[in-house]
């Protein structure tokens, strides 16, 4: 899908939050990640890009009355990505969305700790699905939005497991109530897919399309 938001001023050489690393990859151009999650900063850091963190941008919008998963995952991320674009003229800017989905509902993040439990109890012994979406606006105006889809099953945990792990806080702001990153790793029993997609980034597909453009470049060459 390609979507067109002007562009017409070159991107500020003084960004803030700037981000260098060591890496496989060097960007060619200026880049800005629309988003605020620290496991999206750390892939591109992983990466060795530098770029711009601007988490500021477009509030995701609400899923329509039975609104597809996947189609939910793409508008949000284009969304992102135009209001950031219209203020990083020049940049190329990154956004992504992530949603959790379980028989083709969108559960969405646990509102309190309760909340949380609810949440994990219902996806508990199941397979549910991951779709991250991903918009990369590009500095001649046009767009790019890709997805992946992952799925996800759980094993049965106990209820009191459950409400251990949701006391840790980690699923306060996570899509599903889990971080499978992190100590939710243990409610995971198999995935079939892209484990960075359930992190929050389909990076493999990220990469190749920086690549094809011509944003990133091996350090090699």
């Amino acid at each position: 899908m390609t979507e067109h938001t002007p562009l017409t001023q070159p991107c500020p050489a003084d960004i803030p939050d700037v981000v260098v690393s060591a890496g496989p990859f060097r960007a060619l151009l200026p880049v800005v990640l629309a988003s605020g999650s620290p496991r999206r900063r750390e892939f591109l850091h992983s990466l060795g890009l530098s770029f711009e963190v601007y988490g500021n941008g477009a509030a995701e919008p609400e899923p329509l009355p039975v609104e597809p998963p996947t189609h939910y995952a793409r508008r949000a991320a284009a969304a992102k990505a135009a209001s950031v674009a219209a203020s990083r003229p020049g940049c190329v800017v990154i956004a992504a969305d992530t949603v959790v989905a379980l028989h083709g509902e969108i559960m969405g993040k646990p509102r309190d700790r309760m909340d949380a439990v609810r949440m994990l109890s219902r996806l508990a012994g199941h397979t549910h699905e991951v779709v991250s979406a991903c918009c990369v606006a590009l500095p001649d105006g046009n767009s790019e939005t890709f997805h992946a889809a992952t799925r996800v099953t759980m094993w049965d945990a106990p209820a009191a497991a459950l409400a251990a792990y949701a006391a840790t806080g980690e699923p306060d702001d996570k899509a599903g109530a889990y971080g499978i990153q992190g100590v939710g790793a243990f409610l995971v029993e198999s995935i079939d897919g892209s484990w960075s997609n359930v992190v929050g980034l389909p990076v493999a597909e990220l990469v190749r399309l920086l690549l094809h453009h011509g944003i990133i470049e091996p350090t090699g060459e």
